[in-house]
């Protein structure tokens, strides 16, 4: 797929992936560390491998503001004993929340994972949707434009898995975030019942 997608040869395409892991930047597995894809039954022929960024890999992404945030947030932390810290991840949580429901508000219920995925992906996060076992999905976001922050913050990976919960109408679970050092964060989204 990566191969048609860049037009460049199967073998092109796996020694760029190789060099990729070699310097750093690629985590590979034989195999989906969590999710419907640790499950699936593979055929015949070279072994499928599963890539995810590293942190060092998302560090290659330009994100100096980071320095910025961290320190007004290590600043409103230490006068106001984390309270303001978490009031302004449910700010921005709102303001994404307000915007995401608004194109939501006429997508079908079993379709808003895939479309907030697309929502997100607009924003940075690189989201994808994952069937899983029982009419399940999981909301997969490949990069977090504020991993460096959420990690010292968790208040930020709170508040964005409540807002994901209120825009898809459903009790989510979030089941790994970069932030605590996974290669993706994950939310489980149980099945949605049709309205």
């Amino acid at each position: 797929m990566l191969a048609v997608e860049l037009g460049l040869t199967a073998a092109a395409v796996r020694r760029h992936l190789d060099a990729l892991e070699t310097a750093g930047f690629l985590a590979v597995h034989e195999e989906a560390p969590f999710g419907p894809l640790a499950v699936r039954r593979r055929g015949r022929g070279r072994p499928a491998k599963v890539y995810a960024l590293t942190a060092q890999g998302r560090d290659a992404f330009e994100q100096i503001y980071d320095d910025v945030a961290l320190g007004a947030l290590r600043f409103m932390a230490a006068n106001d004993a984390r309270g303001l810290v978490a009031a302004f991840a449910e700010q921005r949580a709102q303001q994404f929340e307000q915007r995401y429901a608004t194109a939501l508000a006429t997508v079908p219920p079993a379709r808003r994972a895939a479309v907030l995925a697309d929502l997100l992906s607009a924003d940075g996060f690189a989201a994808s949707v994952q069937e899983a076992p029982g009419g399940a999905v999981q909301l997969c976001e490949h990069h977090c434009p504020m991993a460096h922050v959420a990690a010292e913050f968790p208040e930020f990976c709170e508040a964005e898995q409540a807002t994901i919960s209120r825009l898809l109408g459903v009790h989510t679970v979030r089941i790994s975030t970069m932030a605590a050092g996974a290669d993706i964060c994950t939310t489980h989204v149980p099945q949605v019942q049709h309205a």
